[in-house]
């Protein structure tokens, strides 16, 4: 919070949610987060399925 320059996006938000919830449920590694996000229909760039290099390139995206 401290260093963003704006507020999270609904985007963000929802994939936040999506993350949080799988981590909630003791997922931690990635391929099973994957999984989560795609199952709850959490949206993914180009509307297309989560994968784990997806996930890590919006990751290093969103961080930048």
């Amino acid at each position: 919070h401290q260093t963003r320059d704006h507020d999270p996006t609904d985007y963000e938000n929802l994939l936040a949610d999506g993350v949080e919830r799988a981590y909630a449920k003791g997922i931690h590694d990635l391929e099973a987060l994957v999984k989560e996000l795609n199952e709850a229909c959490v949206p993914a760039p180009g509307g297309k399925p989560w994968t784990q290099d997806m996930f890590t390139s919006e990751m290093k995206r969103l961080g930048a």
